[in-house]
C-alpha cells in the first residue's frame, strides 16, 4: 500500500530539515573557525617560510639562542648595554623556555647536538601560536558584552591572515596583541556599555591584574599604552560615572600592584644586564655595580624613538600611512567598514547638533559600537604620532574590529572578498615574502654540520647579500667554532659587493697550503681550501656575475620574492622569469 500524500509530505519536511542542520553544521561559522585553528597550528609546524622583518627573530630567539644553547648569535642593539630598549622578560617566555627545553634534551641525549634548524625555528613558534588562542578565549568570552555573535566574530579571527601569520611569530607585536587581549576580557565586564557593576570585591582583584598588565605590556613594547588608555578610562569610568575625581582615584587603585611588578621586571633587567660585570667582581662590588647601572628598558625605549633622528635611521612615513595604508594592508575590507561607520556617525552627529535635541544627542554615542570603534582608532591615531609607521604596529587592533564586525551579521555579504583577501594575504607573506632565507639557512645548517665532521675541516664564508638579515642561531654553530664566518652585505651596491669578493679571495684562508702539524706523526698535512658560499635572489644574481669570478649554483629557493629588489616588468616575459623568484645559493671558485 502506498502512504497517504499528507504522510509522505510530512515524512520529507524532518529530512529536508536535516539536511540543512547538517550543512549548517559542517559549514557554519564553528566549523570554519575548528578548520581554521587546525591550519594555524599546522602550518606553524610545516613551517612557514616567509620572512616578515628581522624582528620575528632578533628580538627574541636570536638573543636567546646565545644565552642559553651558547650558539652563535648576532646580538641586536636593543639589548647592549648601557641603555638597553628592550626588556628580556618577553624574549624569555617566547624563545627563552623552548630553547631550555632543547638544551635539558640535548644533556639527556635525546637530541644530538647541535639542534637542528628545525627544532629551533619550530619550537618558539610553536610557543606562540599555542598562546595565540588567547586572542580565541578573549573573543568567546567577551562578544556577548559587546553585542557581537560570537562563532562569526571566531571565524574572523581565525580566517584572518593576520592571526595565521603576525601572530605566529615570535616577536613582541604579538604579545602586545596578547595582553591587549587579555586587558580587554578583564575590563568589557565593566566597561561595557550596559554591563551590570561589579561587585567590590571582584572589582578590587581585578585592578590589582590590570595594574599588573599594564606594566607588563608597558615593558614589552612602551606602545602598549596607546592600546590601553581607552579600556582603561572605560573601565574607570563606569564607577566614577565620567567624574574627573572619582575617575583619578580609580586609576590610582592601579598603582600598588603596578609598582611591585615594574620593581621585579626592573630588578630582572638590570640583573641580566649587569651579569658581566658581576662576574669579574665580589659580591659587594656587584651589588654596587647593580645599584649604580638600574636598567629601566622601557624609558630607554622612549628616549631614543622621541629621537627623530633615530627614527629616521629605520625610515620616515606620512602620519597617515596607518589609517590610509597598513590598516588596509592588514585587515582589508574590515577596515573600511569600520572608517565607513566612522564617517557616517560624525555626519549623523553633526546633523543632530545643528537640528536634533539635545536630548538625543546621545543615542548615536552610546551602544557597544561606538566604544569598539575608539578602541581601534585611537591607538591608531597615536601611534600615527610617530613618523615611523610599520604594519605589524596594529596588529593587536584585529581583537575590537572583528568584534566590531561580528555584529548583526552586515560582514557576510563580503564574505567571498574576505577570504580572497585573507588567502593572498596568507601567501604573500607568509610563504612569498623573502621566502628562500629560512629554507636556504636550515640547508646550509646540514652543510656546515657535515663539514665539521672532517678531521681537517675547511673555514667556510657565507655572504649575504639583498636579503633581510640572516638570523645566525638557525645555522646552528657552537660560540667555540671558529671555521664559520657569516657576512651581510644587506643591500650594498655592486662594487661594494666585487671589492667584498675580492677581498675574500685575497685572504689565506682559501688557498690550499701545507701549514697545519699533525702532531701525531709529526708530519705536515695538507689544509683543505675554504669555501665561499654567496646567498642572493635572482634579481641580483647578474651583479655577482659581473665580478669576474667563475660561480656555480650550490642550490636554488623558490619562491623568493624581495620587495627591495623587484623584477623590471619587461625580465618577466623572458624564459628565465623563474630564477628572479628565487633564492640562490652559488659557491665561487676562487
Amino acid at each position: 500500500l502506498e502512504p497517504a500524500y499528507g504522510q509522505k509530505q510530512s515524512t520529507s519536511v524532518p529530512h529536508r530539515s536535516c539536511e540543512r542542520r547538517c550543512r549548517e553544521l559542517l559549514m557554519g561559522p564553528k566549523a570554519v573557525w575548528s578548520i581554521l585553528s587546525l591550519c594555524r597550528l599546522l602550518w606553524c609546524l610545516l613551517p612557514q617560510t616567509g620572512y616578515l622583518h628581522p624582528d620575528e627573530f632578533f628580538q627574541s630567539p636570536e638573543v636567546m639562542a646565545g644565552d642559553i644553547l651558547h650558539l652563535q648569535v648576532f646580538q641586536p642593539w636593543e639589548f647592549l648595554p648601557p641603555s638597553p630598549c628592550r626588556s628580556v622578560v618577553s624574549p624569555f617566555i617566547t624563545s627563552g623556555i623552548s630553547f631550555w627545553m632543547i638544551q635539558s634534551l640535548l644533556q639527556l641525549g635525546i637530541l644530538k647536538n647541535p639542534p637542528s634548524s628545525y627544532s629551533l625555528l619550530v619550537l618558539p613558534r610553536l610557543c606562540v601560536t599555542l598562546s595565540s588562542f588567547l586572542l580565541d578565549f578573549c573573543v568567546y568570552r567577551v562578544a556577548p558584552l559587546w553585542d557581537a555573535d560570537c562563532w562569526p566574530a571566531l571565524a574572523l579571527l581565525a580566517g584572518s591572515y593576520v592571526t595565521a601569520v603576525f601572530y605566529t611569530r615570535t616577536w613582541s607585536n604579538a604579545i602586545e596583541g596578547l595582553l591587549f587581549a587579555l586587558l580587554l576580557l578583564l575590563i568589557s565586564p565593566g566597561a561595557a556599555p550596559g554591563s551590570l557593576a561589579i561587585p567590590r570585591c571582584s572589582r578590587a582583584k581585578r585592578n590589582s591584574l590590570l595594574g599588573v598588565l599594564l606594566v607588563i605590556g608597558f615593558f614589552n613594547r612602551p606602545t602598549f599604552l596607546a592600546f590601553a588608555v581607552v579600556p582603561v578610562l572605560c573601565w574607570a569610568g563606569q564607577v566614577s560615572q565620567c567624574d574627573v575625581v572619582m575617575t583619578i582615584k580609580e586609576l590610582l587603585r592601579l598603582v600598588p600592584s603596578a609598582s611591585a611588578t615594574a620593581v621585579v621586571l626592573i630588578v630582572t633587567d638590570t640583573l641580566y644586564f649587569t651579569t658581566a660585570q658581576c662576574q669579574k667582581s665580589s659580591i659587594l662590588n656587584c651589588v654596587k655595580n647593580v645599584s649604580k647601572n638600574t636598567v629601566v628598558t622601557p624609558l630607554n625605549f622612549l628616549h631614543y624613538n622621541l629621537n627623530p633622528c633615530h627614527l629616521a635611521e629605520h625610515g620616515t612615513h606620512p602620519r597617515l600611512v596607518h589609517l590610509l595604508v597598513n590598516g588596509v594592508l592588514l585587515f582589508g575590507i574590515l577596515h573600511f567598514s569600520a572608517l565607513y561607520a566612522v564617517m557616517k556617525s560624525c555626519m549623523c552627529y553633526v546633523y543632530q547638533l545643528s537640528w536634533a535635541k539635545q536630548s538625543r544627542q546621545m543615542s548615536l554615542l552610546s551602544g557597544p559600537a561606538p566604544v569598539l570603534l575608539l578602541f581601534y582608532f585611537v591607538p591608531l591615531a597615536l601611534l600615527s604620532m610617530f613618523t615611523h609607521q610599520e604594519p605589524r604596529f596594529l596588529i593587536p587592533l584585529i581583537l575590537p574590529l572583528v568584534l566590531f564586525s561580528a555584529r548583526g551579521g552586515k560582514i557576510v555579504q563580503w564574505k567571498s572578498t574576505i577570504v580572497c583577501f585573507n588567502v593572498c594575504g596568507a601567501i604573500v607573506f607568509g610563504a612569498l615574502h623573502q621566502g628562500g632565507v629560512v629554507p636556504a639557512l636550515c640547508h646550509l645548517q646540514k652543510i656546515l654540520h657535515s663539514e665539521s665532521q672532517h678531521d681537517n675541516a675547511s673555514h667556510i664564508t657565507l655572504l649575504f647579500t639583498h636579503t633581510y638579515m640572516p638570523p645566525r642561531f638557525l645555522l646552528s654553530i657552537p660560540q667555540q667554532n671558529t671555521l664559520v664566518e657569516v657576512i651581510d652585505l644587506a643591500g650594498a651596491e655592486e662594487q661594494a659587493l666585487c671589492h667584498k669578493l675580492a677581498e675574500l679571495a685575497d685572504s689565506s684562508f682559501f688557498r690550499e697550503e701545507h701549514a697545519s702539524l699533525d702532531r701525531g706523526n709529526g708530519a705536515f698535512c695538507t689544509r683543505r681550501a675554504g669555501r665561499v658560499l654567496v646567498i642572493t635572489p635572482g634579481t641580483v644574481l647578474s651583479a655577482v656575475e659581473k665580478c669576474g669570478f667563475a660561480v656555480q649554483r650550490e642550490s636554488f629557493w623558490f619562491p623568493h620574492v624581495s620587495l627591495e629588489d623587484p623584477p623590471q616588468v619587461t625580465a618577466l616575459y623572458n624564459d628565465t622569469w623563474l630564477e628572479l623568484f628565487g633564492l640562490h645559493v652559488l659557491q665561487l671558485q676562487l
